[in-house]
């Protein structure tokens, strides 16, 4: 068996003692099942579930009902082997180390049959000592425990109490007690993904072989001083120092844009040692902050450390370094008996627009490069500035942050504890404290990180008693709280970082749950705080349901992902709104039908006696339903920044949940399986526009906002139109005067009832017409084309069905699709399969006869190819 076995070689010096060798053992090992009658090759990084499939022993696991068929995997006990020789000579070394960037989770390890260690935490690296155990030709086992059975018996040797919840709802097909493994908290399940307890080497692993010393992580922070306007660094280096002689040298930093070459000694003592270097940057030197996306620009600068020490052994390390400030603004507001919640980035209050994340993909070796660089692009290319990295996932590979860096993403960095109380017996503790300390230190040298939050939702799920704990047990589970997320986690944070703000729990009431003891009384108290709002009863048209919150960090509707998505997962049996798989694919209780309720509010429901085309009708709907919810949710948040009725509002913050998909399944996402856009992440591009008009009515008033996110005032003006749904022409048309919007602000600039409006209009009523309304300058339309339906659009007169074609060309690599329609057309939906790429426009309203829309896709594709695969649907097409 070839063996691929990466050599690097630091060849610092004249003689073997200072050189430094780093040997992966990525690539190729076999796994064999607990009683020893399954052994096939295997990946890593990767898992069993992925070296099953690659072998053909199983599908696809995403396939059908397959997440109940592979449940044996999961419970059995699996171990990873690799044989291999060291390229060098051992004797000439003074240590060893095997280490693993990340395992998946609990595991005894190996090294030619002699334990050398132990892992339980699926979210840090592990380094173990192999000096006096490695050999020229070695045998690596990793011993998996399964995650279900470890879970089990954690939780059964907690006696004193228990700690809930036991199991997830019945309806997520999951496994129990994941609250006691530190592993990814979706894994077992959660109401939008599957159950797929992994095991497996999931990040690199490699040798390390020195001597005299090592250099074990280099992180580093720039800090403001804000009483001098100076810019300074810190720089931390941990030294595994093997020598029993002191080890002199110099650290030589090097930030050439910045004009910096500084020289700092350095001298090591005999064991783990930490180096701090400060630089002070020259006041005279102009520093370009990084900012988010739509603020301004991502400025980076390059810089080397290098480490020239004795005996001819150097390190050296390259990062990229970004400026940049975060603060918390929790202050009084005039009005209102609460508190502020909102970030500044720089000095400059930033509204957080985006949604969150979870992780792309039950089985982390599918999620490559590039797919991590098309979901984020998608972010920004959808307006979004923030990203929340939601706690029942895991803390994203450094390319996530790397990339979110580059593209000018927030993030908001959640702890992965989520729905769950935890215990905090000494092992547990212990294994979260190390991992605190890791990702930290991981992370904190990345701009995009913007604030640590302790878990999701916890405070809520213990102040509000979801687990139905007895009140005379209830200072216990509090107690457990304090110690885990504050005691430990919130001092741990502090140590490491304090350059950004750290939030116990979300939702919070930040500094009043603070002062209440970490835990408020009412964690969604819209007067504090960030708040998750769901409802699946009211109507969602009436922005009245919704929070006049602070920040908005949960809330959202479900849709189904497009057909040509489910069909890859799914055979013809499965494809009917009332099929057994469509059933099984749905983790959220009643979920289907919570759907269809909301869509019925609005909208007729598709009635075509042809089985297949009435599922894709469906589908069609859910998404136009979970487009347009959503829509009017977010344009109610971002409205609602600059002004206080009744206490309440100044929100700034609206993270709707979610951003991306794990399966081909019914979920809250805007990005299907894969990152295909659903109609609510183009509508997400239109209400999270720097400068948007959001119309609503109020007691038969039309109202219409200006909400602007640029950094100046701008001289412009407002058209409002009103359009019959039987003419392409419109009824009638009037434009404001000029008025100045100012910048960062949302401010009323039009009202009129609804009466007096359709009066103006010939034979318009409500149930015949539509407005739309758009803010310009003189010289050029400055945003997105805004609408406001006057009545549902099942009540609506004179909507016929649009005939729509689409003549499609090539421009370089844009395709250009010039639409054509017989008939006004709401919700027109432009769909090519399974092509990957996206348009520049979709699910609109079309009200002229014409519209150039462009398709940028993601692979090479033709006109052939695209004409083949194009198809059209508006609202009146599925009645």
């Amino acid at each position: 068996m070839l063996l691929r076995l990466l050599l690097l070689l630091a060849l610092c010096g004249a003689g073997s003692a200072a050189m430094v060798v780093s040997v992966s053992l990525r690539g190729s090992w076999r796994i064999r099942s607990g009683n020893g009658s399954l052994e096939l090759p295997a990946e890593v990084p990767g898992c069993v579930h992925s070296a099953l499939f690659h072998q053909r022993l199983i599908q696809d696991p995403y396939y059908r009902f397959n997440n109940l068929n592979y449940r044996w995997i999961a419970l059995d006990n699996w171990t990873y082997i690799k044989k291999f020789k060291i390229p060098f000579d051992i004797s000439k070394w003074h240590k060893v180390k095997l280490v693993f960037e990340g395992i998946d989770t609990v595991a005894v390890v190996l090294l030619n049959n002699i334990p050398v260690g132990e892992t339980d935490n699926m979210f840090r690296s592990y380094s173990f000592d192999i000096t006096h155990v490695v050999q020229a030709v070695n045998i690596l086992e990793v011993h998996f425990q399964s995650p279900v059975i470890y879970a089990d018996q954690r939780s059964k040797a907690h006696t004193h109490y228990s700690v809930p919840p036991n199991c997830p709802p019945r309806v997520q097909d999951g496994e129990c007690h994941v609250n006691f493994i530190r592993k990814a908290q979706c894994s077992f399940s959660w109401d939008w993904g599957p159950s797929f307890p992994t095991q497996g080497i999931w990040k690199d692993v490699r040798i390390e072989a020195y001597n005299i010393c090592h250099l074990n992580y280099f992180t580093f922070t720039p800090i403001y001083d804000s009483n001098i306007q100076e810019w300074n660094l810190e720089i931390e280096s941990s030294f595994d120092v093997i020598s029993s002689k002191p080890v002199l040298g110099q650290a030589i930093i090097a930030i050439p844009e910045l004009k910096i070459q500084q020289t700092n000694s350095v001298e090591l003592h005999h064991g783990e040692r930490i180096v701090k270097l400060f630089v002070k940057i020259d006041k005279s030197v102009t520093i370009e902050t990084w900012w988010p996306h739509g603020h301004g620009n991502q400025t980076g600068y390059n810089m080397t450390v290098l480490f020239k020490l004795d005996g001819g052994l150097s390190f050296e390390k390259s990062a990229k370094v970004y400026f940049r400030t975060v603060e918390l603004i929790e202050e009084p507001i005039k009005g209102s008996c609460g508190l502020s919640f909102y970030f500044k980035i720089n000095g400059l209050p930033i509204f957080l627009k985006g949604s969150n994340w979870i992780p792309a993909d039950s089985f982390q070796d599918r999620v490559t490069s590039a797919l991590l660089r098309l979901l984020l692009q998608s972010v920004v290319d959808a307006n979004m500035n923030a990203l929340r990295v939601w706690g029942g996932g895991i803390y994203e590979q450094d390319e996530f942050y790397e990339l979110c860096d580059e593209l000018g993403i927030m993030v908001w960095q959640d702890f992965m504890f989520a729905c769950a109380l935890y215990p905090t017996d000494q092992d547990f503790m212990d294994s979260v404290r190390a991992e605190v300390a890791y990702q930290v230190r991981r992370l904190k040298s990345h701009p995009s990180v913007i604030t640590w939050s302790g878990n999701n939702e916890n405070e809520a799920a213990l102040v509000l008693n979801w687990y139905d704990i007895q009140s005379s047990n209830l200072s216990t589970y509090i107690d457990d709280y304090v110690t885990l997320y504050v005691k430990n986690i919130r001092r741990i944070v502090f140590e490491g970082d304090q350059t950004r703000p750290f939030i116990t729990s979300s939702p919070t009431n930040g500094a009043k749950s603070t002062a209440e003891g970490w835990l408020s009384e009412n964690p969604y108290d819209p007067n504090y705080g960030d708040v998750h709002f769901y409802d699946y009863v009211g109507d969602c048209w009436n922005w009245k349901i919704f929070p006049k919150a602070r920040f908005v960090s949960e809330y959202g509707y479900q849709s189904w992902p497009s057909f040509s998505t489910l069909e890859k997962a799914s055979s013809k049996e499965d494809w009917s709104y009332e099929s057994k798989f469509a059933h099984h694919r749905q983790h959220f209780t009643d979920g289907n039908y919570k759907m269809l309720h909301q869509a019925e509010l609005h909208f007729k429901l598709p009635q075509s006696a042809d089985q297949l085309r009435k599922f894709k009708d469906t589908i069609y709907l859910t998404q136009v339903m979970q487009a347009q919810c959503v829509k009017t949710e977010t344009e109610f948040y971002r409205r609602s920044r600059s002004e206080i009725v009744h206490g309440e509002g100044h929100t700034m913050g609206a993270l709707y949940w979610q951003l991306n998909d794990i399966w081909q399944a019914p979920s809250w996402s805007s990005l299907e399986y894969g990152g295909k856009w659903k109609m609510l992440h183009y509508f997400a591009r239109h209400f999270f526009a720097p400068l948007l008009p959001v119309g609503f009515e109020n007691e038969d008033v039309f109202f219409i906002y200006g909400v602007s996110d640029l950094h100046s005032d701008h001289k412009m003006m407002l058209t409002v139109r009103v359009h019959a749904w039987s003419s392409l022409e419109p009824v009638c048309s009037e434009t404001t005067k000029p008025f100045v919007m100012k910048a960062g602000e949302s401010a009323l600039l039009y009202d009129k009832p609804v009466a007096e409006l359709l009066r103006g209009c010939t034979n318009c009523t409500r149930q015949s017409c539509v407005v739309s309304f758009y803010l310009s300058t003189d010289r050029e339309l400055l945003s997105p084309t805004n609408y406001h339906f006057l009545s549902s659009p099942k009540e609506a007169k004179g909507l016929h069905k649009a005939n729509i074609s689409a003549t499609i060309s090539q421009q370089g690599d844009t395709f250009v699709f010039h639409l054509k329609t017989s008939a006004v057309a709401p919700f027109v939906w432009l769909d090519v399969g399974s092509l990957p790429g996206r348009f520049s426009d979709n699910g609109f309203l079309m009200t002229e006869e014409t519209r150039t829309v462009f398709f940028y896709p993601w692979k090479p594709t033709n006109e052939s190819e695209l004409e083949r695969s194009f198809h059209v649907t508006s609202l009146a097409d599925i009645y």
